[in-house]
């Protein structure tokens, strides 16, 4: 692997090597010699602390991302509850409802052929048909008071 980030890597290596193995000491004066390894010194260094600001940086910008992601798993959890809630929100009272329903066709059948006791099942009739606006009446509230909710949440999330 020599592409672009290979030789960026094997630079500051030579460098180092440079500076830990100077090719002719006996050529260099003394005061030429350190004023080389000062600046050798001196860029290696400015070269660590560019690396290190670097892998801070980089630390930074990862731990935004997972918090994040952390928030965007939280609401999307949230957000499939609703979507649930909304999909399975079937009326409370159906099946009792039905039932009902049923009787009262019973019960208009019953009251066709029979003249004497029309009054009675005509009675028991009107307390059906009562007790089913009853019924609708708390299921449709039932279910506006759980949609109201539901919005509530759903407003929450921004």
């Amino acid at each position: 692997m020599q592409g672009g980030g290979g030789g960026v890597e094997q630079q500051p290596m030579q460098m180092v090597l440079r500076v830990k193995h100077p090719t002719s000491s006996s050529a260099l004066g003394g005061d030429e010699e350190e004023a080389g390894e000062g600046s050798s010194r001196s860029a290696l260094s400015v070269f660590k602390a560019k690396e290190e600001q670097i892998e801070r940086r980089k630390m930074e910008v990862r731990e935004k991302v997972f918090a994040h992601l952390g928030r965007v798993e939280e609401e999307s959890k949230r957000l499939a509850f609703i979507r649930q809630e909304l999909e399975g929100m079937a009326d409370p009272t159906r099946k009792e409802v039905e039932s009902i329903r049923k009787r009262i066709d019973t019960v208009n059948r019953q009251l066709k052929p029979l003249g004497k006791s029309c009054v009675k099942k005509s009675k028991e009739k009107a307390l059906l048909v009562n007790r089913l606006i009853e019924l609708v009446s708390e299921s449709e509230r039932m279910r506006m008071k759980k949609l109201e909710e539901l919005n509530k949440t759903v407003d929450s999330l921004y």
